[in-house]
């Protein structure tokens, strides 16, 4: 269905709610925004255009979002947390037209403008500034009638910078109306994790990454209420989950160690009975975080593992994972393969790039080079993950290709040595990374950011060095420690390796994120 279907049927329900406040946004007033916004918005623009959105977490994204979806629009998310160069280049390389951003946001989203000639309707989610009008009046003045034909947009997410600029992930519009195309994650959510009209869904990242924003969007289009924070804390995440009923909700292992640091008195206070569906994603699990997850909230984790290129799928529930500890599960999606740097199939057991076939279509925007290089010439996904698969079909992911270390001419996966390393009690934060050693050419180095109250300094170094080796082979683990007050970590969780590495590489060599 679509919210225009369930603005009809249950025009009271809940469409979003703040989770800060209770403040609630129906499915009437969602459509109701929508259609004027996508009024406003096509009286300037035309099928295909693209919108920024630099927007906060806030019923307006939603807004926002589905007017571009009903209009035949791409919206272009923006991470407000970027410098002024990167959302620049953002708004301009994806050839936005429009820009919708908040009072809050003013200083970034002038400059963003005055350096961009094609932006032509700038609004503001709020009281008016400098040339943005607000979105109160333009809504007001605009038609309350969808308009004759509703053509699906889509969005237009960007990359998080793997190597240089992000790149735009760019798909073909169908052609098809908003209600008869579905949100491209919504069957999934039906059949594999459980959603249903019933279903209370909270997602505690920003909505300006593909996974929070997509499902959100496929939950409301299930008729599912999105409990939306502003911002993750771990505490506050139980307090929701227990004040409104919360039946899915989404996270990444970050939360599930930030929640799993809390005192044990702080977790038992907070009932969690509600939850029928926790889902995890976006980055690997350490297989210690997990169990505890699955022995504090039972046997109703289920994962699965894809990117923002749409390149496959993989799943798997609490009870797979329990006989197949560290797997990401198998393909819903089509076959995958393992391959050697030549592109040969590897058997079993071995380690190679993980490859999909049936991946969805997609170009990276003005860059056919890079597009080329993610399909092998069999046209089969290369997401850039470096993994297995048992005999099964069950894979595990040893890291990403781009964070591997190459120490003496073996090759270390620093995956291993930061899942040892997550749950120690003097750890809050880890990240390990190949450092220049002129013997090897690279040597592993943990960055670690102690827990608070924790004395960081030799003894706890040493202390952290042997625990690795007394879990893993010694060419794996740390040399060195260094102690830092924070990790470069964004708001979704994503560790930021690029920003470790220019401490200790500076730009002599290639900085991979």
């Amino acid at each position: 269905m679509s919210i225009d279907k369930h603005a009809r049927l249950t025009p009271g329900r809940a469409a979003y709610v703040e989770a800060e406040t209770g403040e609630i946004m129906t499915f009437a007033e969602l459509n109701d925004a929508s259609i004027r916004l996508s009024r406003v918005l096509r009286a300037s623009l035309e099928v295909g255009d693209r919108v920024a959105i630099l927007l906060e977490n806030g019923a307006s994204y939603f807004v926002a979002a589905w007017a571009c979806r009903r209009s035949g629009l791409r919206f272009v998310p923006i991470n407000w947390h970027l410098g002024f160069e990167e959302a620049a280049y953002i708004t301009e390389n994806s050839d936005a037209r429009a820009l919708i951003t908040t009072p809050r946001l003013r200083e970034l989203a002038e400059k963003i403008s005055a350096a961009n000639p094609n932006l032509e309707l700038l609004i503001s989610d709020g009281e008016a500034f400098g040339k943005f009008a607000p979105l109160d009046a333009a809504l007001a003045s605009a038609p309350a009638e969808p308009l004759a034909f509703e053509a699906a947009g889509a969005a237009m997410c960007y990359s998080s910078g793997t190597t240089g600029f992000p790149k735009g992930i760019l798909r073909k519009l169908s052609g098809l109306s908003f209600q008869e195309e579905p949100i491209t994650t919504e069957a999934m959510m039906r059949d594999d994790f459980g959603f249903d009209e019933t279903a209370v869904y909270h997602h505690p990242a920003p909505l300006y990454h593909a996974a929070p924003l997509i499902w959100s969007l496929g939950a409301q289009a299930i008729g599912c209420p999105v409990i939306q924070s502003r911002r993750f804390d771990a505490e506050e995440t139980l307090q929701v989950i227990e004040r409104f009923g919360v039946t899915h909700a989404q996270f990444v292992p970050t939360h599930f160690v930030r929640m799993l640091q809390l005192p044990e008195a702080t977790r038992a206070k907070y009932g969690h009975g509600s939850l029928r569906m926790v889902i995890h994603a976006a980055a690997p699990c350490p297989v210690e975080v997990k169990e505890r997850m699955i022995g504090w909230w039972g046997p109703i984790i289920k994962e699965f593992y894809s990117a923002s290129e749409g390149c496959g799928v993989t799943v798997v529930d609490s009870h797979e994972w329990l006989s197949h500890r560290g797997t990401v599960g198998r393909s819903i999606t089509g076959p995958i393969h393992i391959l050697d740097d030549a592109g040969r199939d590897l058997p079993a057991g071995e380690i190679g790039h993980v490859a999909f076939e049936n991946g969805h279509e997609f170009e990276y925007h003005k860059d056919a080079a890079k597009t080329a290089s993610y399909f092998t010439p069999e046209g089969w996904a290369k997401p850039g993950d470096m993994g297995w698969l048992d005999g099964e079909g069950y894979l595990y992911l040893a890291d990403r290709a781009s964070h591997m270390i190459i120490s003496g001419g073996v090759n270390i996966y620093p995956q291993e040595a930061e899942s040892v390393l997550t749950l120690h009690p003097a750890v809050r934060d880890v990240a390990v990374i190949g450092v220049p050693d002129p013997e090897f050419g690279e040597a592993v180095k943990a960055v670690v950011e102690p827990a608070p109250g924790v004395e960081a300094g030799e003894a706890l170094a040493a202390e952290l060095i042997a625990l690795c080796r007394s879990k893993l082979a010694g060419f794996k683990c740390p040399r060195t420690v260094d102690f830092v007050e924070a990790l470069p970590r964004l708001p979704s969780g994503k560790l930021l390796k690029r920003e470790l590495r220019k401490q200790y590489w500076g730009d002599s060599r290639k900085l991979i994120a």
